[in-house]
């Protein structure tokens, strides 16, 4: 489900948007990471970074990508000796935000 800010700066600003997503597009492809590493590698950054959005989009981007939650789960884990406990179990918790979403939505 695409999030009603991002739809809503698509209505207000269709070329900032274009521009964005096309760009995103060219760094997916710049490179040989699969779809579904690369997945993986943007939730890391996003966690890391501490956006709760963005962790949330790329959790749901790689479930898209064929990751399973688990592996989800252990991006977060991951980055526990690099950010932190406390800030890994901040992190842990928007994947399972996600999951938890999904697997309501899936029964």
């Amino acid at each position: 489900m695409i999030p009603k800010r991002y739809q809503q700066m698509h209505a207000d600003y269709p070329e900032v948007m274009q521009a964005y997503e096309t760009f995103a597009q060219s760094t997916r492809q710049a490179g040989p990471l699969t779809a579904r590493e690369a997945a993986l590698v943007k939730l890391a950054i996003s966690l890391g970074a501490g956006l709760e959005g963005a962790a949330h989009s790329h959790c749901r981007k790689a479930l898209e990508a064929g990751c399973e939650a688990d592996d989800l789960r252990h991006v977060a884990l991951l980055a526990a000796p690099t950010i932190g406990f406390p800030t890994m179990m901040r992190a842990k918790s928007w994947v399972e935000d996600v999951v938890a979403k999904q697997e309501s939505q899936n029964g």
